[in-house]
């Protein structure tokens, strides 16, 4: 009986890795670096919406594909506009 709980738990780990192949990583361009945008500035509200998630979250690096630099930019200018109540702090 143990032997074919080993036999299971092998073919099983062979599929898993058959199943997870790694895809290529897409090369993304910092919007704010391709537009040659010095500032981020907090009162450009419709270039802000597009990092921030349906529920008001700020959206990660992984998601928006800007650069370290411009990312630290943008979650200062998306909390300075939800202060100066130009963006909602939860979804809409």
């Amino acid at each position: 009986m143990d032997k074919n709980k080993n036999n299971k738990n092998k073919t099983a780990d062979v599929d898993d890795k058959i199943r997870r192949r790694p895809r290529p990583a897409k090369k993304r361009v910092c919007e704010y670096c391709q537009g040659h945008i010095d500032r981020v500035d907090y009162k450009d509200v419709e270039r802000l919406k597009k990092y921030i998630a349906e529920n008001g979250k700020i959206l990660p690096r992984r998601a928006t594909g800007l650069c370290a630099e411009h990312q630290r930019d943008v979650t200062t200018a998306i909390k300075r506009a939800r202060i100066m109540a130009l963006l909602p702090f939860k979804g809409e």
